[in-house]
């Protein structure tokens, strides 16, 4: 009996530390004096199984160590139009760690920023490791470079400058995920950093960029006449904290194994739920598709706005390439599942 209690009180101390060490390096980010801004838009390209780009403390979490790869283009057929690229990685650093980084280059018209984010998470066994019950946390830090090209700016004006201005930001999240078995839960807190920054008028330029994501989901298995379907519902909400504006993703995704490969889809419903009228909702109906081959993914999104105020009448498109690398042998709750790792969350 001595015995257990002695090992729970380790556990619970190094526990303590742990979310010590977090809860300082959150706090110490928070009033720091560096500038900062909004960094990487939030899309649906997370149900290509690539979470770790809105969660963080998905780094590490699974059995390999994965390398996603995105290209998104917006307003077809509009000259300039937005476009994003992003890369990432993440892995397991030794028992109960996970590191990660983001490098992306977003382009809307004459601005454009590049940044490259990097993240330490940590995981905890909420018991015995074949209980899958696991607590994680992790810090993400960035740094951006935003220009704003005004070369092109034939306007007699001494506020135009007629060069590429450039300014360097730096911005932080937090985040935090539980995984019991088929279920899961992610929360994070992003841009923490609130200062202003000098590449445009400040003037009109809130400081208060915070924004806050909670996703939650289930995972089960449908059988029929010796067939197998799995399915994985899931709702992430984000809220905006200066505009108090609320949307929400209403997912799912289902997953088909055939003999060399496993094919998916999956729909998105994004909602807005602000205090405007009902028919004005900001809405974005997203349908992807994908398949896994041994270690390698390939994903296509198309998004499409409705609604009676639309920004545009062109839809979006995303390709999405996965790379699967440096597995190990999973965790006996893994096997039992017939091995089923291509999970979302």
């Amino acid at each position: 009996m001595l015995f257990i209690i002695m090992i729970y009180l380790k556990f619970y101390i190094f526990t303590m530390k742990t979310l010590k060490f977090f809860i300082f390096c959150l706090l110490f980010s928070i009033p720091s004096i560096l500038k900062s801004q909004e960094t990487l838009p939030i899309y649906s390209d997370y149900l290509s199984d690539n979470v770790f780009l809105v969660h963080p403390s998905a780094a590490g979490f699974r059995d390999c160590s994965k390398i996603r790869l995105t290209a998104r283009t917006q307003w077809s057929g509009v000259k300039d139009a937005p476009s994003l690229q992003t890369i990432n990685f993440h892995t397991k650093f030794g028992e109960k760690a996970g590191l990660g980084f983001v490098i992306f280059n977003d382009k809307n018209g004459y601005h454009s920023q590049q940044g490259i984010q990097g993240t330490y998470a940590y995981h905890l066994d909420l018991g015995r490791e074949q209980d899958t019950r696991q607590l994680s946390f992790a810090l993400a830090f960035m740094v951006v470079n935003n220009k704003l090209d005004e070369t092109s700016f034939n306007i007699e004006d001494p506020v135009i400058s007629q060069i590429v201005q450039s300014e360097n930001y730096f911005n932080a999240d937090f985040s935090m995920a539980y995984h019991d078995f088929d279920f899961f839960f992610y929360f994070t807190a992003k841009n923490l950093m609130l200062t202003s920054r000098n590449l445009y008028n400040k003037e009109y330029e809130s400081l208060n960029l915070r924004r806050y994501l909670l996703s939650f989901g289930y995972y089960f298995d449908y059988n029929k006449n010796g067939s197998t379907v799995e399915i994985e519902p899931s709702v992430m909400v984000q809220y905006i904290e200066r505009t108090k504006e609320i949307f929400a993703d209403f997912n799912i995704k289902v997953y088909k194994e055939l003999p060399s490969a496993k094919v998916w889809a999956a729909f998105s419903l994004r909602r807005g739920f602000d205090k405007t009228i009902a028919s004005q909702q900001l809405t974005y109906l997203t349908p992807i598709v994908g398949v896994n081959f041994e270690k390698y993914m390939l994903a296509y999104t198309y998004t499409k706005q409705t609604g009676e105020i639309l920004f545009d009448n062109a839809g979006y498109h995303q390709l999405t390439l996965g790379f699967n690398f440096g597995c190990y042998s999973p965790r006996r709750f893994w096997n039992e599942r017939g091995g089923k790792s291509n999970r979302m969350f």
